[in-house]
């Protein structure tokens, strides 16, 4: 369904992404794990087309482009294509959550205003926000705007939806609520690929984990063979680390 090859991304001379080939079908829910700095999030980007790669190719189904010579047809149709939650919600401060849904909705996919809002309804019904409908951001709890984030991503029957650490900016406390409703998607068959700390999380969701380090896919696999039986010692080290501090359980 989703297949990225050979992405290249560098900024000045700091290699980012580093010919790295990833392929997800349809239903999968794919968990990008490793250290900060190890490309991550601008793989998402890449892929969302907020950054520009300088290199590879992005293939959605029967459409093929390359990175570094896309056209603004092709920019446009491949970008209706993905959903993107961002770590720190994005919403409009002046913007209620039915709206904060909606925008999108009706700029970018053309759609009438009522069309939209009843779209966007059942998005935010479908993350618990039902009684929030007119609610604005500065009205709603870190873990309530996050929830709006994923429906606005919803709302847009994406072919996947990227989620960038959507838990990052939570307090502790709220951390749980965002991840039941992934949890909820994961079950429904929405393809997903989530960068995240979460490893329990990731444990229980993921049907395939890829460990990045440095720009390059280090491991991959299922769950239960990068977090109970790796291969590659970068990765043992890496999850001796994190798994210190990181007891969440879902």
């Amino acid at each position: 369904m989703l297949e990225i090859k050979n992405i290249q991304k560098s900024f000045k001379d700091h290699m980012v992404l580093d010919g790295l080939d990833i392929k997800i079908e349809k239903g999968d829910v794919v968990v990008l794990i490793g250290p900060s700095g190890s490309g991550k999030t601008t793989l998402l980007r890449c892929i969302n087309l907020l950054e520009r790669a300088d290199g590879g190719t992005i293939t959605f189904n029967d459409m093929t482009a390359d990175f570094n010579h896309m056209a603004k047809k092709e920019t446009a149709a491949l970008r209706k294509k993905t959903g993107f939650v961002f770590q720190n919600y994005n919403l409009f401060n002046n913007k209620t959550a039915l709206e904060n849904v909606a925008l999108g909705l009706i700029h970018g996919r053309k759609m009438s205003a009522a069309e939209a809002r009843e779209i966007a309804k059942n998005a935010l019904d479908k993350v618990g926000l039902q009684e929030k409908y007119d609610f604005y951001p500065s009205q709603l709890s870190g873990g309530q705007q996050q929830r709006v984030g994923i429906a606005r991503a919803f709302a847009l029957n994406p072919y996947v939806i990227l989620f960038d650490e959507p838990t990052s900016a939570l307090d502790p406390e709220l951390i749980s609520e965002v991840l039941s409703i992934m949890k909820q998607l994961a079950q429904e068959g929405t393809t997903m690929l989530i960068v995240t700390h979460e490893m329990s999380f990731a444990q229980e969701v993921a049907n395939h984990v890829i460990f990045m380090d440095q720009g390059k896919i280090v491991e991959q696999g299922k769950p239960e063979d990068i977090f109970l039986r790796p291969k590659e010692e970068r990765t043992r080290q890496f999850l001796r680390r994190i798994n210190n501090y990181n007891e969440y359980s879902i």
